[in-house]
């Protein structure tokens, strides 16, 4: 066969690959509704197994878990991966994986697993870091990690900065906690408490060489004398760590390991060479107390490819990418095949073995291209099907000629464009949206959480609760210019090295042009942390493509450059300018082509930048001060802009019906600053102004006895008492008086426990890095005395009703909430209980243990109660205290979800007019679906409408939904036929889902 005739035949075999894969997608199921689970040691693969009948129950379709790819010893969340390859043990390794996939087979489950492509834990079980840290530049590992070997600091130049040390090095070297270690297998070891360092083998030679005369009395004649010293040449002439040819690269990992394998053997064999080698580590390891006995290890140590250092030096000097500003935590590059692939070997086998059915990744902003990397994995599946399909069908599997023609097929209406159910850990901001050129499903649902919370705000008490809040702490804050400043706070201090190696790059640009030259080092930097901290969204993404930048982020970048020359009227704005031209790839005719591939560099690093610095400045700084409304600081949520809007909500959901179907759905993660049901209280505090004012009143009289003199402030401040007051009363259990001793105390601990991080994240009063000791025990005191205070006492005489009633109007809001995310447009997502009340607060508050055995009991006694179904409704909505009211509006929306699945997968969204007294009152809308209807109706700023803690259904009289069906309805929450009359929709319970029969 002539090779024009090979290739038609090959270009037609793929083709009918790619047809079979195309209609095989088109048949892909598809999540209805998913529960997030956090795996642990505590909560392994066996306990995760156990509950996946429940969940199956409970109506769930998807098993949705944390990452669980080998990670650090005792990691709570598996975030941290040091072995890409490996299923974690501590979970139970690949059989207790099998058990897992086995029970979720068995439940008829698909399986959502969460992926970590940006980062890597750095422990010392990562192979490929440890590669990094012996060989340096030389590493093969090296193109793994997003190292700058050349940075600021000209003395760390070919080295890795590793901030692990607990106080300056001259004092941890000194005091002899670091220690080398000769190892079985004859490699040399640096170790400081649970830290292990591997030694560049070139610096074996000071330890084998040292004291070799006296080594060589003792083996005067022995062959193993010359065979030591020929290792000792080996390594002199091997390549250096600075090596980045391939073939020299390849010859030093290989001589290495020939080097190591001979000490081993003379080690083993020879017990004078041991002896004297032992002798060698315990000398070069000093005698503390005595400084030049340290000068050996101290000069073994300056020859390393890393160089150990204070971790508070981390925030000035590192000079690898992390994951924001955690040390323990390497980015990846991701973008180089050999790195996608080896991040994404395990995974993908797991899909090809239908254990796994879709993606959720995790924090896509850090990658350098992230619409490309989504491209890069949904092709990767695409591929895959079509080579089982070959395989299966005894059909020649050309890899590039496939690719060719998937090429030519990927486009956004067609079935290789997402072909693998992904959502992206994407937070956008009020008025952002998802980027079209993203091949996902959507994302993991904090856009939808924010605009849901919105609608449960009462916008009309803004301005009463911003004058509560500034006269209570004496002044007014800005949201805007508090974001700012902590984003400039963060950008001066824990992401400083981020912008030194920035200002650097920057810098070597404007040199190498005599237009730009004149800018100083010192200028440039600063006018990036300007620009920096005036960008509006997590970040842009530019240079992904060799088009212009689209509207959306030149926008964005813009309004930062304006921004930043309003706020520094007085400064060269012409840098900013430089910047933006840089940003927005305007290339000036004074440009040279040879330059824009450095420019092109340095924003994409300075993108990856761009999310931590929102995330930091915002979420875990400001969101900790600005307390006027805590339940409005939600991860992407703007909190100075005071709640939403029923229409917003209604635009929201449209557009997700439109373009992101296949979007999560979430009101509690892992990652939230509060649970979904704790945030519903607190919104009731702003329809209940009058009564927060006054409590805020009786709190400070009351308590001010409690509070410490800390450096003439007292403690905690006026703000940490408006957070703690607001945390109470989401946190607080509803029965009438004091709960019992054990259950006030286990309250008083997480309290305590969740102010403390606050005051720490806050960065005003004590940090994580700048500790107030005598503050953190000021905080503790006054937490632990006011729970110390009797029943009586005139604080809980007016906090205990406060929170009643607080609790009442919170009621509302949750089931209120829950209907709306079980039948809006998108994937419903649970987290971890959250079926039953969720008055949980921030990690690691929202991560402790779940009682699945009550919730498996009350779904059983529920499911299985004699009681008709609207007596049984109007029984779980008086007990309401109990949560079961909660978990059977979850169970009968998911199963009128799982009965109809396109109805909700597939159907259009339509707004429903309300009219009559209390339309304000009320949401409501319709899906629609080939003739068949669900509509949902719930109540909304119900703290007027009140009677005790239930709603009556006369408050609506006169208030009708307008329905786009004149067909009976059902209420799948009650199982009684309704009208559209809300009195009567709300009869039985303050929440109605009505499906057509």
């Amino acid at each position: 066969m002539t090779a024009s005739l090979e290739g038609n035949v090959k270009t037609e075999d793929a083709r009918r690959l790619l047809d079979e894969v195309a209609a095989a997608v088109t048949r892909e199921r598809k999540p209805g509704a998913t529960y997030r689970v956090q795996l642990h040691k505590g909560f392994d693969f066996d306990a995760a197994a156990a509950i996946a009948r429940y969940l199956a129950d409970l109506g769930i379709t998807d098993f949705y878990t944390s990452p669980y790819l080998k990670s650090g010893p005792g990691s709570m969340h598996g975030y941290d991966v040091l072995d890409h390859q490996q299923i974690n043990p501590e979970l139970g390794g690949e059989e207790g994986h099998a058990r897992l996939m086995k029970a979720i087979r068995e439940a008829g489950l698909g399986h959502l697993l969460d992926i970590v492509p940006n980062h890597m834990g750095i422990g010392s079980g990562n192979l490929l870091w440890r590669d990094v840290l012996e060989n340096g530049p030389s590493a093969q590992a090296a193109r793994f990690f997003d190292v700058e070997w050349h940075p600021v600091k000209e003395e760390l130049a070919d080295k890795v900065l590793v901030p692990v040390l607990g106080d300056r090095y001259g004092a941890v070297l000194e005091r002899g906690e670091i220690k080398l270690v000769l190892t079985e297998g004859g490699a040399f070891e640096i170790h400081y408490f649970g830290n292990v360092f591997p030694v560049n083998p070139r610096s074996y030679v000071q330890i084998l060489g040292y004291r070799i005369e006296d080594l060589e009395k003792l083996l005067d004649g022995d062959v193993a004398l010359d065979d030591l010293k020929s290792i000792i040449t080996a390594l002199q002439n091997m390549p250096t760590r600075r090596e980045i040819d391939p073939a020299k690269m390849e010859e030093r990992r290989r001589e290495k390991e020939v080097a190591k394998r001979r000490v081993a053997h003379h080690c083993e064999k020879n017990t004078r060479i041991r002896a004297h080698l032992e002798e060698n580590v315990r000398i070069f390891n000093g005698t503390p107390g005595k400084p030049r006995t340290f000068d050996l290890l101290d000069k073994l140590l300056a020859a390393q490819a890393y160089r150990l250092a204070h971790w508070r030096v981390s925030s000035e000097e590192i000079n690898y990418r992390r994951f924001f500003d955690i040390n323990s935590l390497a980015a990846i590059r991701v973008e180089d095949p050999v790195v996608f692939e080896e991040a994404h070997r395990l995974p993908m086998r797991l899909l090809a073995e239908g254990k796994v059915t879709g993606l959720r990744v995790d924090h896509p902003d850090g990658l350098a291209y992230p619409t490309h990397y989504f491209r890069l994995l949904q092709d990767a599946r695409a591929v895959q099907l079509a080579r089982a399909l070959a395989e299966s069908r005894g059909l020649d599997f050309d890899e590039p000629v496939l690719r060719e023609e998937l090429s030519k097929r990927v486009a956004p209406d067609g079935p290789f464009w997402r072909p693998l159910y992904v959502v992206a850990e994407k937070i956008l901001g009020r008025t952002e949206r998802l980027p079209a050129r993203w091949a996902v499903a959507g994302t993991t649902g904090y856009d939808y959480l924010n605009s849901v919370n919105g609608i449960f705000v009462d916008r009309s008490a803004e301005e009463a609760l911003e004058k509560i809040y500034a006269r209570f702490i004496g002044r007014a804050i800005d949201f805007d210019d508090l974001l700012y400043e902590k984003k400039k706070l963060i950008l001066y201090t824990a992401l400083a090295s981020e912008m030194n190696l920035l200002a650097r790059q920057l810098n070597r640009i404007s040199e190498g042009n005599r237009w730009t030259r004149d800018f100083t080092l010192y200028a440039l930097r600063a006018g990036l942390i300007e620009l920096v901290a005036c960008f509006p969204v997590y970040r842009t993404y530019i240079g992904e493509n060799e088009s212009a930048v689209d509207e959306r982020d030149r926008g964005y970048i813009l309004q930062a450059v304006a921004s930043a020359k309003r706020r520094n009227p007085a400064e060269n704005g012409s840098i900013y300018d430089f910047v933006a031209d840089i940003l927005l790839q305007k290339f000036a005719a004074y440009v040279e082509e040879s330059e824009r591939p450095a420019q092109k560099a340095f924003a994409v690093k300075l993108q990856q930048v761009l999310g931590p610095v929102m995330a930091k400045g915002c979420e875990d700084t400001a969101f900790y001060v600005y307390n006027r409304l805590v339940s409005l600081n939600e991860v992407g949520g703007e909190p100075q802009h005071f709640g939403g809007t029923v229409e917003a909500f209604h635009e929201a959901n449209q557009v997700r019906a439109r373009d992101w179907p296949g979007s999560l759905l979430a009101t509690s993660t892992h990652d939230t600053k509060r649970g979904e049901d704790t945030r519903a209280r607190i919104d009731a505090i702003s329809e209940l102004t009058g009564d927060w004012r006054k409590m805020l009143t009786t709190l400070a009289r009351t308590t001010e006895p409690l509070r410490r003199e800390v450096d003439g402030r007292k403690a905690p401040d006026r703000n940490e008492q408006v957070l703690l007051l607001q945390t109470l009363a989401g946190v607080w259990p509803c029965a009438a008086g004091l709960p019992a001793r054990e259950e006030l105390m286990q309250l008083r601990d997480r309290v305590h426990e969740y102010l403390f991080k606050a005051a720490k994240e806050a960065k005003v009063n004590t940090s994580w890095i700048q500790e107030d000791a005598r503050w953190e025990e000021a905080l503790r005191a006054y937490v632990e005395g006011l729970f110390e205070l009797p029943a009586r006492h005139p604080f809980w005489k007016a906090f205990l009703p406060f929170a009643r009633r607080v609790g009442e109007v919170g009621l509302h809001n949750s089931l209120a909430q829950c209907v709306l995310k079980l039948a809006s447009p998108g994937v419903p997502d649970i987290y971890q209980g959250c079926e039953l009340w969720d008055l949980t607060l921030v990690d690691p508050d929202n991560r402790r243990p779940i009682d699945f055995d009550l919730r498996r009991r009350t779904l059983e006694e529920i499911r299985s109660s004699k009681l008709a179904q609207a007596e049984l409704a109007r029984s779980l909505y008086e007990s309401w205290e109990d949560g079961r009211i909660k978990l059977h509006v979850t169970q009968a929306a998911l199963g009128l979800r799982r009965k109809f699945p396109k109805l909700f997968s597939e159907g259009s969204y339509v707004p429903l007019q309300v009219s009559g007294p209390r339309a304000a009152n009320i949401c409501a809308f319709a899906r629609v679906h080939e003739g068949r209807f669900a509509i949902a109706v719930v109540p909304r700023l119900v703290a007027g409408l009140l009677e005790g803690p239930k709603l009556p259904a006369r408050a609506f009289e006169g208030t009708t939904i307008e329905a786009p069906t004149g067909a009976p309805l059902r209420d799948v929450l009650t199982g009684e036929q309704r009208s559209l009359a809300v009195d009567e929709l709300f009869a039985t319970l303050p929440v109605a889902l009505l499906a057509s029969d």
